[in-house]
């Protein structure tokens, strides 16, 4: 069985490690395709290192961009990338702008080339179509022929969406087994103890998305909250490029003294920092998973989350919206007298270390010509 593997943006990186290895622990052919939609090495060369990531069977080099210029440039070096390979099937994961371009090419051509497409990550919902990954998720989803399902909530949305459940497996949460994999190796580097950090006494904090940086308000009220949490314990903060640039543009990095700012961590690097932490502020959807297996309590810095399992069975909870740094600051506070949870002891059904077998097994089930060539309601 040939599978091109389609990874973009830092998040992919977790989640095509364990599934490019389940390919060839099984005796399949599985090719790597970066897109380059994160192109700094900060943010992708030290993930392919620490994950021992393969070199790219295809780089597409496509880089920054709009929305549309980024999908756009995706689908166009795609297109002759997946005409040439022809394999059984492509694989796509999560929900970045990489994620719907392959895709969308995939589900023009699977007819003509015999191949299908799977997303991993399948059926996850926000309900908020302001968010591009909200958009980018949907639309992956109707176009799939294979859903792989990281928690059982995820079939619920597929089902009122009208996406028969034939077409559904729940696999598990493939990010875990890179969390499993590489954590003995993350805590023998012990990054807290390297910054002189105490056990449960700090903080981390990643921010990132467009709703809390990309207006002074919002932004400000964060950073105020953070303010106040580093009065009360060491409050680590590895800055996103985007973030970054936000604050600088709207003079706001002064509010930022008690804080550690740090560039962008490699994976290993951030998971180590926060295996050891008191308390995890984020607006990240990786890293609501992360401390939930690691049993880290988490403040999620959004409306809602497409990831609810890790608030209804793990270690994460919604801060009051719309933020305000004293909703902020008094969510800081209760988390952190809360204490924390024993690793996977709040693990949601199937977060065990084994998806990236199951996905396979899932497209050795599911690889015949009748289901990759069927032709799916609405799609032209």
């Amino acid at each position: 069985m040939k599978t091109l593997v389609v990874a973009g943006a830092r998040p992919n990186f977790m989640k095509v490690a364990p599934v490019l290895a389940a390919l060839r622990a099984a005796g399949h052919q599985g090719l790597l395709v970066h897109t380059g939609q994160h192109y700094d090495p900060a943010m992708s060369d030290s993930f392919f290192r620490d994950l021992q990531l393969p070199e790219p069977d295809y780089s597409l080099g496509v880089g920054a961009g709009s929305h549309a210029r980024q999908t756009a440039q995706v689908m166009e070096r795609f297109e002759p990338v997946l005409v040439g390979a022809r394999p059984d099937w492509v694989v796509v994961v999560g929900d970045v702008n990489s994620t719907l371009a392959c895709a969308l090419v995939t589900a023009k051509l699977k007819n003509e080339l015999g191949c299908g497409l799977a997303h991993v990550e399948a059926g996850l919902r926000s309900h908020d179509w302001r968010m591009p990954e909200e958009v980018n998720r949907v639309l992956t989803d109707r176009l799939s022929d294979l859903l792989l399902m990281p928690s059982t909530d995820a079939l619920e949305n597929l089902t009122a969406e009208g996406i028969g459940p034939e077409r559904a497996v729940m696999v598990g949460n493939v990010m875990i087994d890179t969390l499993v994999t590489m954590l003995p190796s993350a805590r023998a580097i012990d990054v807290a103890r390297r910054w002189s950090l105490k056990d449960d006494d700090y903080a981390v904090v990643t921010l990132h998305r467009p709703s809390n940086v990309d207006q002074r308000e919002s932004l400000g009220e964060i950073f105020d909250a953070l303010q106040m949490a580093a009065g009360t314990m060491p409050v680590v903060f590895p800055m996103h490029p985007r973030t970054r640039q936000k604050a600088e543009e709207f003079g706001l990095l002064g509010k930022l003294e008690r804080l550690s700012v740090v560039e962008p961590l490699a994976y290993l690097d951030m998971l180590s920092l926060l295996d050891r932490a008191a308390v995890v502020m984020t607006d990240s959807g990786g890293v609501q998973e992360e401390t939930t297996a690691l049993g880290v309590p988490c403040l999620t810095l959004r409306e809602q989350t497409e990831r609810p399992v890790t608030v209804t069975e793990g270690t994460n909870r919604l801060v009051p919206w719309p933020l305000t740094k004293e909703g902020v600051f008094n969510a800081f506070r209760e988390a952190r007298a809360g204490g924390r949870a024993l690793p996977c002891s709040k693990c949601p059904a199937g977060w065990d270390g084994h998806a990236a077998e199951r996905i396979v097994v899932a497209l050795e089930a599911h690889e015949s010509s009748s289901t990759r060539r069927q032709t799916h309601d609405g799609i032209v």
